[in-house]
């Protein structure tokens, strides 16, 4: 479904991606780990087309998206969550969904019903503003936000950083339960223990490169790859 060959990506004169590959098919949830700095937000942003790559290819359901601006690329089935929420505060949590709402090509439409089920917290806060909410609350509401653009893939961006245990655990059962909703999901996170207990394949990425990619069980196994590359 996503396919992302040798892209380049800078900050201004800064490069930070060197020649990132990856690919994820329909039905995956395929992790991206690494230390903070690493580059997975950046990979993420690039895919997104808010940080265009200046070299390599990225193709979805084998059409080139480089170069397309990020609302063209939700209008394409691709959502975004990213790593630092942005929930628009002085809106209500109702609000800050209704205003995300479009229709989707995937077989499952989400409503703000239908998000109320999945994320039941919200529910019962459907009135409150968004900057009253608490970091889980908000992340939920981020994740629920993309699940309102009706996305056939999303884009995870460290969906449990800074969170506590408890509001963890939430978001790995609820993230888990996207892909029987029919979501193809890229997740990038530091948390190893939640990015390994979702995922089907994983890539690690250090320094702007990837530099290991296989099964989750081999990267199990593989404890001095995981120590080399990912421990802070």
């Amino acid at each position: 479904m996503l396919e992302v060959e040798g892209i380049h990506t800078y900050y201004g004169l800064s490069h930070i991606l060197f020649g990132v590959s990856l690919d994820v098919s329909g039905g995956e949830i395929v992790c991206l780990l690494g230390r903070n700095g690493a580059g997975k937000s950046t990979t993420m942003r690039s895919i997104m087309g808010l940080t265009p790559p200046k070299r390599g290819t990225i193709r979805f359901k084998g059409k080139t998206i480089k170069g397309k601006k990020p609302y063209q690329l939700a209008r394409q089935g691709i959502g975004y969550v990213p790593d630092n929420r942005r929930v628009f505060a002085d809106l209500t949590v109702g609000d800050n969904l209704e205003i995300s709402a479009r229709k989707g090509a995937g077989t499952v439409t989400w409503t703000k019903e239908s998000v109320y089920e999945f994320f039941s917290a919200l529910g019962h806060i459907d009135s409150r503003k968004a900057g009253f909410l608490s970091g889980g609350e908000q992340q939920m509401l981020t994740i629920a936000r993309a699940l309102m653009t009706n996305p056939e893939f999303l884009l995870l961006d460290e969906p449990t950083e800074g969170l506590a245990p408890l509001i963890v655990e939430v978001l790995e059962k609820q993230i888990s339960k996207l892909r029987e909703k029919g979501l193809t999901v890229l997740l990038a996170e530091q948390n190893q223990k939640v990015a390994l207990g979702l995922s089907d394949r994983g890539y690690i990425i250090d320094n702007g490169v990837i530099r290991y990619h296989a099964s989750i069980d081999e990267l199990r196994e593989k404890e001095e790859i995981r120590k080399k590359y990912l421990l802070v």
